[in-house]
């Protein structure tokens, strides 16, 4: 239902159609052709302009996929304008290519689409008047839509003409199947208990500031249009009640439970066996008189699988079945034997072994349920027309929630500080948090309507903002002495690993350097890169050193989960070969490598298009 709300409010329904084609074909900057502005734009490709609220979409779009996740903002923000520019690059080349989607191929395609989808199918009424709550018409919206598609129909063009030879899955084979031994020691972390100096600690803090801030905060004001709040005013009459219990008795209904038992006569398509398998039924119908029928259908069924359970086919589903199988089936009484029925596997004698009638629940037992359920329908119809309002008016009057406010009739709500990853109230929703300190929120504008749960949108702006600050030396540095000791220690065990090193490679023997540091040393053969008796973080760096030469160690040293080093002495590599177990998996093995392939050729035909592309990036102001 909120979904509905999103496809129906000015300048959302598009983007989240739009965003629906992104996500199939992974084109996000065509959500841009809904059009720019008249402020100065801050990527132009071409001769396409966009603008900041393109940039915006993109950012959030890429920002809700991390939710949960730290990210960097600017970073993010970088990857998403490349990510309009590329494909606005690819736009502009398949258009000066003059490829095409057919009118009617891209029909096809809207009518797959959930949002006009009514019962499981395409409904004309619901897509025109969605279409015409944002002023489009469907010429217009078809347009789009081959936009997209003739994008990811080149894009498929080359991934998927790939290939991948004999050759290249055998050395594939060789490496992913390779084998390693090695022989390896642990140089564990050894605090230091020296106390460093004033000096030590005041330099260490200047150039570690970052490690010590608070948690940047943010109180925001807040609409709410909640669909239960929206419900609980619907004050129906018993009239209104009983006719909604009427229109949806079957949902206070229990269905029949029917089990039913066979006995098959099977015949070919011959005249005559059909005749044979007739007379048959016939015959065993008349023997069940003195015969039980699970005896009888073990016996001479020729449904062999059934035969051993007396017939038995379970609990009756309509729409198995043939009809005249089901016909007669559904009108049986408990213990009543059909006629023999014919169906395309034969002919079968059908009895019902179990039968539970189906009950209806009165009006006065469903009462306060058949209330609750009328009161939400109800609701959901204000819910969607406000739902549109209040996305329309925020966006309208950005500065303010004044007019959300009047829209909805409720008054604005506010909360304490929060940070990015905790907040109570509304604010201990991550949707709410990530919108709170999105780049719109926090240069004063409102946010977008935010789902909150399922039933509930909340449209907020930026009360105050508590950037993060420093925290002072004196109450931090009991951190700062634990932090320059941890650093002290981790570089002494860094300056003994390089030493062992050092004289691996000068030709002395790990065995030797083990007993020398007082370390143990391990061995390992046949490591295979899926291995799980090492640590993943050991196992990589080791399938990624050198292969060990004549006369020769190959030495890598590594990062050891506890803090400390580890010095690995790569001993021997054996090539891998294609395994039993590869065999079986050799044409998904084969078509996944085809499709690395093809998806790089893409890349490289987009980064070739990129190169020619005059492309214009202009900073934005920083409020």
């Amino acid at each position: 239902m909120l979904l509905e709300i999103r496809e129906k409010v000015q300048g959302v329904f598009a983007s989240i159609i739009l965003v629906l084609i992104c996500v199939l074909f992974g084109l996000w900057g065509i959500q841009n052709y809904l059009g720019g502005g008249k402020e100065a734009p801050l990527v132009t490709v071409g001769d396409k302009e966009f603008f900041q609220r393109d940039v915006s979409q993109a950012y959030q779009q890429y920002a809700q996929n991390l939710a949960g996740m730290k990210f960097d903002e600017n970073s993010i923000k970088k990857q998403a304008i490349e990510k309009l520019i590329r494909d606005e690059v690819l736009l502009q080349h398949v258009q000066d290519e003059k490829l095409v989607v057919s009118d009617e191929t891209a029909r096809r395609f809207i009518q797959t689409l959930e949002y006009f989808q009514k019962d499981g199918k395409f409904d004309k009424t619901q897509y025109q008047t969605l279409l015409s709550s944002q002023g489009m018409s469907s010429d217009e919206f078809v347009a789009r839509i081959k936009k997209a598609l003739v994008m990811e129909q080149f894009q498929k063009a080359i991934v998927d003409s790939s290939f991948v030879t004999q050759t290249e899955v055998a050395n594939y084979f060789k490496i992913q199947n390779q084998k390693r031994d090695l022989e390896y020691l642990t140089i564990p972390l050894a605090p230091s208990s020296q106390a460093p100096s004033e000096e030590e600690i005041n330099a260490y803090y200047q150039q570690h500031q970052d490690a010590y801030q608070t948690e940047e905060q943010v109180a925001i004001d807040y609409v709410e249009l909640a669909l239960d709040k929206l419900a609980a005013e619907v004050k129906p009459t018993e009239e209104q009640l009983k006719a909604y219990y009427e229109e949806q008795k079957a949902q206070f209904s229990s269905k029949e439970r029917r089990r039913i038992s066979h006995i098959l006569f099977a015949f070919t398509k011959d005249p005559a066996a059909d005749q044979q398998a007739l007379d048959k039924a016939l015959k065993a119908k008349q023997a069940l008189a003195n015969k039980d029928f699970a005896s009888l259908a073990a016996e001479v069924s020729d449904d062999k699988l059934t035969a051993k359970k007396g017939g038995d086919l379970g609990l009756f589903n309509v729409g198995v079945m043939e009809k005249s199988f089901e016909e007669a089936a559904s009108s049986l009484k408990l213990g009543e034997v059909s006629e023999p029925v014919k169906s395309a596997f034969g002919y079968h004698l059908i009895k019902v072994t179990e039968l539970t009638a189906g009950e209806a629940k009165s009006y006065d037992a469903v009462k306060t349920e058949i209330t609750k359920a009328y009161q939400k329908a109800q609701a959901e119809t204000q819910f969607n027309a406000l739902g549109e309002k209040l996305a329309q008016v925020s966006y309208e009057n950005p500065d303010n929630l004044a007019a959300a406010a009047n829209v909805l009739g409720v008054a604005v709500s506010q909360t304490g500080l929060f940070t990015r990853s905790q907040g109570q109230g509304v604010a201990a929703d991550e949707k709410v948090r990530l919108a709170a300190f999105s780049e719109e929120v926090l240069k004063g504008n409102n946010s977008e309507p935010v789902e909150v749960g399922n039933e509930k949108l909340v449209v907020l702006r930026m009360k105050s903002h508590s950037p993060a600050t420093t925290k002072d030396l004196k109450e931090v540095k009991s951190q700062v002495i634990t932090a320059l000791q941890h650093d002290k220690a981790q570089q002494v065990a860094a300056t003994t690993a390089e030493q062992i090193r050092s004289e691996l490679l000068a030709g002395k023997t790990l065995a030797q350097l083990a007993d020398a540091q007082h370390l143990t040393l391990k061995k390992v053969n046949g490591l295979v890169r899926n291995a799980t008796d090492l640590s993943p973080l050991v196992s990589q760096a080791v399938f990624k050193a050198a292969k060990p030469q004549a006369g020769k160690a190959s030495v890598v040293v590594i990062d050891d989960v506890a803090g400390g080093k580890i010095v690995a002495n790569i001993v021997k590599v054996s090539e891998g070969s294609v395994s039993e177990a590869d065999k079986a998996k050799l044409p998904v093995i084969e078509k996944n490598m085809a499709t690395a392939f093809g998806k790089a050729q893409f890349e490289a035909v987009l980064n070739a298009l990129q190169a020619k592309t005059d492309i214009a990036i202009r900073e934005e102001k920083q409020q």
